[in-house]
């Protein structure tokens, strides 16, 4: 987050998983997966309680790398998708691909290509990339940055005003 006026999001673990939860209730109507591929880092935590909501056992990861906390920059695959599911669904298997955020769609294009049949859901997503994916739950403006639960610690907020207690 490097513009001063970029608006930021804190999500608390409480309401991570209360919109991971979400997540998993949308996705119960479209049937059963036999598959979910979390995007490593961010989509472990949301694809985790996907899977357990839904009952899927089968959770495979794809590790991609498109920005750390403050800069973005190239998209480099640092693990790819195992043959094991990329043959289940070149059965016809139905794959879910679950991500925490879909932001300008970089890595979104990267795995789809990978999985091009596949379902793929996030918690949040932002204008930009949400296009890309079948199902979210909350979207953010473009210049929001969301500090999820595990970049956070508890600390003082000055107020959105600017004033002092």
């Amino acid at each position: 987050m490097t513009d001063p006026n970029q608006k930021s999001f804190p999500v608390t673990w409480d309401q991570f998983h209360r919109d991971s939860r979400a997540l998993a209730w949308r996705l119960a109507g479209m049937g059963t997966f036999d598959a979910v591929v979390a995007i490593a880092r961010g989509g472990l935590v949301p694809a985790a309680i996907v899977a357990r909501e839904l009952n899927i056992r089968t959770v495979e990861t794809v590790a991609v790398k498109s920005y750390d906390h403050q800069n973005q920059s190239g998209i480099q695959v640092l693990k790819p998708i195992s043959q094991q599911v990329l043959d289940l669904a070149k059965t016809g298997k139905k794959i879910l691909i679950v991500d925490d955020l879909v932001d300008t769609g970089s890595t979104a294009r990267v795995v789809r290509e990978m999985l091009p049949g596949a379902h793929f859901a996030t918690v949040y997503a932002k204008p930009k990339g949400r296009d890309l994916v079948d199902t979210f739950i909350t979207e953010v403006s473009q210049d929001t940055w969301i500090f999820f639960p595990w970049d956070l610690d508890v600390a003082y907020v000055a107020p959105i005003s600017g004033g002092t207690d």
